[in-house]
């Protein structure tokens, strides 16, 4: 059998099952935008890390080619651009070099 029920209780549960039902969507919504704007912090978060190690890489490569510059014998890299350039420059200043120690007596 049946309790009767005050219809004030009937109706405060009522209205707080339509709160709730109503509360459903913006609730979804604050989810959503909290999801969007976490996901968006770690795209961020994922391109400044690329940056940083683009930034290495280059650096670590400038390293590598001013390395590898001064690592370089300057005589025979000299020696090596002559023969390839044909110019003659260091033979010029040789004989050069031999005519002027001709005039000076010693």
């Amino acid at each position: 059998m049946p309790i009767p029920v005050n219809s004030q209780v009937t109706d405060a549960v009522t209205q707080t099952n339509v709160k709730v039902l109503a509360d459903g969507p913006a609730l979804a919504m604050g989810s959503i935008f909290q999801t969007l704007s976490h996901s968006t912090g770690i795209l961020y978060e994922n391109a400044v890390s690329a940056a940083q190690q683009q930034n290495t890489l280059g650096q670590a490569a400038s390293n590598q080619g001013v390395m590898q510059i001064y690592s370089l014998d300057t005589t025979a890299t000299a020696a090596a651009t002559e023969k390839v350039a044909q110019g003659g420059v260091a033979d010029n200043l040789t004989s050069l070099l031999s005519v002027m120690n001709a005039f000076n007596p010693q």
